[in-house]
């Protein structure tokens, strides 16, 4: 079935928008969000009715279906404030304004669509000899003023970043049979590149204050690449590498080939939307574990089943953990797992992504898996038997051949015009660059201190976009903090989304009209961020005030907002 709305004509069996000749790419839900509401021209239709004809048995959150409702206002060029086409109800849901015509075969001539460019195949993958008790040198990158240790084995012709979940020590990675045969066998098809996140394993420990948020612990990602030469590759994440893993292939969709994830989550904590992590009782019951049972085979009958009864196993486990953390990290790391939901981002991620999860996960349950899998636009999801949550234990081959394939037929795309970034926005007195002729270079100055990008002081409001949201909210307070001291009462706002950016990498779009309009919600002398944000920075010692709510045109519930209270 076709129908046609103004200049556009929308095929629903093949999936395909266009205006006039010219073909408009949708992604998958936001192209199921335009295909309903146009099904149902003139009517009210709810958000609760539109999440469950489209995700049935899907928990779908405000900010997810807000973004794609601004991914199909963005394809049809529709403005929420006056809207031709999808009027915002607040509170309320969403009404198609135009009509709408169906076509059948008598009807226009479907346009022939653009020819497709095509992207360069990777080269043929074939498997390099790895010796069988072969164990690769352990060097160090210089990430900041951190060492951070890494490995590199095997060479394929694709770059594999091994992302290892909670704690981790390289050495010990292969006093393990079962998990140097699994690392063996990776590194047979790719170049493998394995490192210790600081604070664990053969990197440098930091402070328990220092340990690294995913900020960080992308840069520490990013410090290795550059080491090894590495341009672009496919990041694999296990357990709780799979957050960091989305947040870099998000970040960094220029330097990112794919993602898989391995037994991964979206949130640790189980609240109303994600009903399958632990409480946060059960949380606080795991951290007093850690305290009490540390140098033990912590964890294990929930992480390694069929492995737990193994005496053997059970003494490495315990050897790799202590090796790996100390207890107070070891919680530390637990504590601030708990606090990261990832799932706003899920939606951003651009790159050919795999969901590899066992139905019988004790640790992480299977329909996790599910919940990231439906919500990273074209991702596959790869079920498989089994209760063992490390990827080592029990059947390797099940994971490890949809892993050779996905690597096999991953194809070098173009370089990507969006990408994950935090956007800050500060407010400055008309007067202030007049009246102190050194104030732009001051702010110019913190925004390349805090590694900023795109700064734009033309507008009325500065802009500039992070890799980080930590560096961004620590540049907004530093920048706030400036202002005070040289009598501009400055305010800021930060917010992280996709953003598309201009050819001097100032950052424009959906994502920075939000942030935007935050920073009237802050009084002079304030920062105040998104949730979106506030999820992100977990650990990094920023703490945070519950902020009023901000209400937005064209979205049907209040945005929380909170203000900076200590940076």
């Amino acid at each position: 079935m076709r129908l046609s709305f103004g200049n556009f004509l929308l095929d629903l069996n093949e999936r395909r928008l266009w205006k006039q000749d010219e073909e408009i790419l949708l992604p998958p839900k936001a192209f199921d969000v335009l295909s309903y509401l146009t099904r149902h021209p003139g009517q009210l239709v709810q958000r609760d009715q539109l999440m469950r004809e489209l995700w049935p048995d899907t928990f779908v959150d405000d900010h997810a279906l807000s973004f794609q409702i601004a991914e199909v206002r963005k394809a049809l060029g529709d403005d929420p404030k006056t809207p031709s086409y999808i009027e915002t109800r607040p509170r309320r849901g969403y009404r198609f304004l135009a009509d709408v015509e169906q076509e059948g075969a008598a009807g226009r001539t479907e346009p022939a669509p653009a020819a497709a460019r095509p992207e360069p195949a990777m080269a043929e993958v074939k498997p390099a000899a790895i010796a069988p008790d072969e164990i690769p040198d352990t060097h160090y990158a210089q990430s900041g003023d951190v060492n951070i240790a890494y490995q590199v084995m095997g060479h394929g012709p694709i770059d594999v970043v091994f992302v290892m979940g909670w704690v981790s020590h390289l050495e010990y990675f292969w006093r393990e049979p079962n998990f140097a045969r699994f690392l063996r066998r990776l590194a047979s098809f790719s170049r493998l590149i394995l490192f210790d996140k600081r604070g664990t394993g053969l990197s440098d420990r930091v402070p328990l204050h220092q340990l690294p948020t995913l900020e960080l612990r992308m840069d520490d990602v990013r410090a290795v690449m550059d080491a090894v030469g590495s341009q672009r590759a496919v990041i694999v994440g296990v357990s709780e590498g799979g957050p960091l893993s989305v947040l870099f292939a998000a970040t960094h969709p220029d330097k990112t080939l794919g993602l898989v994830m391995i037994g991964s989550y979206a949130r640790r904590i189980r609240d109303e939307g994600y009903p399958w992590g632990p409480t946060a009782e059960e949380s606080a019951a795991f951290c007093a574990l850690i305290r009490r049972e540390w140098g033990g085979p912590v964890g294990i009958e929930v992480r390694a089943p069929s492995m737990a009864s193994d005496p053997a196993f059970r003494n490495w486990w315990a050897t790799y953990l202590r090796m790996g953390a100390s207890p107070g990290a070891a919680e530390a790391l637990t504590r601030m797992n708990a606090e990261i939901d990832i799932r706003p981002i899920l939606a951003t991620v651009q790159v050919p992504t795999m969901v590899i999860h066992r139905t019988g996960d004790q640790c992480l349950r299977v329909e996790e898996g599910r919940f990231m899998a439906e919500r990273i636009p074209g991702a596959r999801l790869v079920e498989l038997p089994g209760a063992d949550h490390v990827p080592f234990s029990g059947p390797q081959e099940e994971i490890l051949q949809p892993i050779e394939e996905f690597c096999a037929n991953v194809r070098s795309a173009p370089e990507r015009e969006r990408a994950l970034a935090t956007v800050v926005f500060v407010e400055v007195p008309p007067n202030a660059a007049t009246a102190d002729p050194a104030f732009s270079s001051r702010l110019r100055r913190e925004v390349e201190w805090f590694r900023g990008r795109g700064a734009d002081f033309e507008r009325g409001m500065p802009l500039a976009s992070f890799d980080g949201p930590a560096r961004a909210i620590r540049c907004a307070h530093s920048i706030v903090s400036q202002g005070a001291k040289h009598g501009h009462p400055l305010r800021a706002a930060v917010h992280t989304g996709e953003c598309e950016f201009t050819a001097k990498g100032v950052p424009v779009g959906y994502t920075v009209e939000l942030t935007g309009k935050i920073v009237p919600v802050a009084n002079p002398g304030q920062v105040v961020v998104s949730r979106v944000v506030k999820d992100l920075v977990a650990g990094s010692g920023i703490q945070f005030a519950r902020q009023e709510q901000l209400e937005l045109p064209g979205e049907l519930e209040d945005w929380p907002l909170f203000a900076v209270t200590v940076c």
